[in-house]
């Protein structure tokens, strides 16, 4: 197909017929249907809106899997016909649902965004023609090494004059990185399925989750979890703080857009749940760190007394817990040698001696002394995180005391593993 043939609603519309209350289209001899994923907001536990599917079946009307024909190996003509023709079929067929708020997810494939603009206008026009406000639909933008990102950024900026929404696709998939979230600044970023399956078979996967969310959010974009197919997954997307949720767990594609099927009606339930856990394992954390809260106040008060730091904390040092415990001076600064536990020693990472020697190092920056120093004679601890200073994961007890030398903080590293 030359590229200055334009494929505009006139050319478009040659491809579709009408049948019953839908718009279908024609493309090789298949037939294409549209059909909706709700997409469930979590703390408005209620649909937000529905990403659209293209449904293929061919002449038999047997099922076609729809990558089957975008993976052809086709002109950019024939491609952004069908690109186009797809989302026409959407926007028509959306409106039987008769809702007036929520919004609509389109897919947009690459080479539609890279050369679709040689082929004229569509998409205003296309909006216009089925009556839906620009503000009501997401452009779904595949998270996918540009070949040209000036193409692509001149059809994104296309879309968002429009008033639309950009939403980037498969997130954490393949060649994903940050750079496309800075550089597209998209307001939803969908997490591909990919990460899930991982975090659900991976613990320390799972902590990162709200930590690759937080940092999503502090780009500006909303995040959305996909691929959500039973209840723990449900209740990892809850933990990580992602805004929205979608998957076969909350609802299937649909092709009934006259008779839709029921909506998720089990978020309180599913709420309790993770509120359960939540508190069942607050609980099981303290429970578990009591008898070291315990060890490690009686070390602060020998050090009042004006014990020196090993006999001080020699009963913590013993236990097989205890990484080390060390004094820092309330500017943060490190008092003197850190002491190792007795079972730790053993443990130690050769790799990461050059970190070892913490005497003078400064920890102003880490937020257990801040705390302490905020609330003094109050044991702070934390929640599992990296040491510098073992490249291991674990957790800190920290308190202000004061004695003839001065204020100071104890600090103490438990292994993180129970």
């Amino acid at each position: 197909m030359d590229a200055s043939f334009k494929l505009d609603l006139t050319c478009i519309r040659q491809w579709t017929r009408e049948d019953g209350p839908y718009i279908i289209g024609s493309a090789d001899g298949n037939r294409l249907h549209t059909a909706l994923q709700p997409i469930y907001s979590l703390a408005h536990q209620r649909i937000v809106g529905y990403e659209a599917l293209v449904r293929v079946f061919d002449a038999l009307d047997n099922s076609v899997s729809p990558a089957s024909i975008f993976a052809r190996e086709t002109s950019n003509g024939d491609m952004i016909q069908l690109d186009r023709l797809c989302r026409w079929l959407h926007l028509q067929n959306f409106k039987l649902i008769k809702d007036p708020l929520n919004w609509l997810f389109l897919n947009v494939s690459n080479r539609t965004l890279a050369r679709g603009q040689e082929y004229g206008t569509f998409f205003k026009d296309a909006i216009d023609a089925a009556g839906i406000p620009s503000h009501r639909i997401v452009i779904e933008v595949v998270e996918h090494p540009f070949e040209n990102p000036d193409w692509i950024m001149s059809a994104i900026r296309y879309y968002k004059d429009l008033g639309c929404l950009i939403a980037l696709d498969d997130f954490g998939a393949g060649h994903s990185n940050f750079d496309r979230i800075w550089t597209l600044k998209p307001d939803i970023v969908k997490l591909d399925r990919s990460f899930l399956i991982r975090a659900d078979n991976n613990r320390n996967v799972q902590n990162l989750f709200p930590g690759i969310v937080s940092l999503l959010h502090q780009a500006g974009s909303l995040v959305l979890m996909e691929g959500i197919e039973n209840e723990a997954q449900a209740l990892i997307a809850i933990e990580s703080d992602v805004d929205f949720v979608q998957g076969f767990y909350f609802a299937r594609p649909f092709t009934d857009l006259v008779s839709l099927p029921p909506v998720f009606d089990q978020f309180q339930t599913l709420m309790n749940r993770y509120k359960n856990e939540d508190n069942r394992t607050d609980v099981q954390f303290k429970d578990k760190i009591v008898k070291y809260r315990t060890l490690f106040t009686n070390a602060v008060g020998e050090l009042k007394k004006g014990q020196a730091l090993l006999n001080a904390c020699s009963e913590l040092l013993d236990d097989s817990r205890v990484v080390r415990c060390y004094n820092i001076g309330i500017d943060g600064i490190q008092l003197g040698n850190t002491l190792v536990g007795k079972h730790y020693v053993s443990l130690t990472d050769k790799r990461f001696k050059p970190l070892e020697d913490a005497r003078s190092a400064d920890w102003f920056r880490r937020h257990y002394l801040r705390r302490a120093i905020a609330h003094p004679g109050q044991v702070q601890v934390t929640r599992p995180y990296l040491s510098i200073t073992g490249a291991h994961m674990c957790i800190t007890l920290s308190m202000k005391f004061s004695n003839s030398s001065g204020d100071s903080v104890l600090c103490c590293d438990l292994m993180d593993s129970w």
